[in-house]
């Protein structure tokens, strides 16, 4: 392989394109976008959403096979407990899925807070009067003061 070729490959690849070579000229060129990278927070983020989220799901899965069976049991055994069991299993999965539901919000204002901070830190402004040390501004009030002195002396 000849170092022109080895050079091409490189470029290629640090500029994510395909392409064919025949003597030297370039006959397909397709351009595929990077995705962006994630900082580490997203990372995170994103796949905390993912375990949770599963999880909830899982959660709400199993209560509702859990409360078939047990509406089964109730109904033949006409037992108020197992009634109530099966009101508090009820609950516990119309909860679960309000959780799932509300994760999406969350997670919505969390990536809005991230962009409206970094918005935020974009547009700071300074605004500043004086700009120099201590004994600089003490002479330049100095000065200032005996301009006016010989104003009022003057008139």
């Amino acid at each position: 392989m000849s170092k022109k070729k080895k050079v091409e490959e490189r470029i290629s690849e640090a500029l994510n394109i395909e392409h064919e070579v025949v003597e030297g000229e370039v006959i397909d060129t397709e351009i595929v976008p990077a995705e962006p990278k994630k900082s580490i927070k997203d990372f995170h983020l994103e796949r905390d959403y993912d375990d949770v989220r599963g999880n909830l799901k899982d959660i709400v899965e199993k209560g509702s096979v859990a409360i078939d069976g047990i509406l089964a049991v109730a109904s033949e055994g006409d037992s108020p407990r197992a009634y109530e069991v099966v009101s508090q299993l009820i609950k516990s999965v119309s909860e679960a899925n309000k959780d799932l539901i509300s994760l999406h919000k969350q997670i919505k204002d969390i990536k809005k807070d991230d962009s409206s901070s970094n918005q935020k830190a974009g547009s700071i402004t300074n605004n500043s009067i004086f700009v120099g040390s201590t004994k600089a501004l003490q002479d330049l009030v100095k000065n200032q003061r005996k301009q006016l002195e010989d104003l009022d002396n003057a008139k």
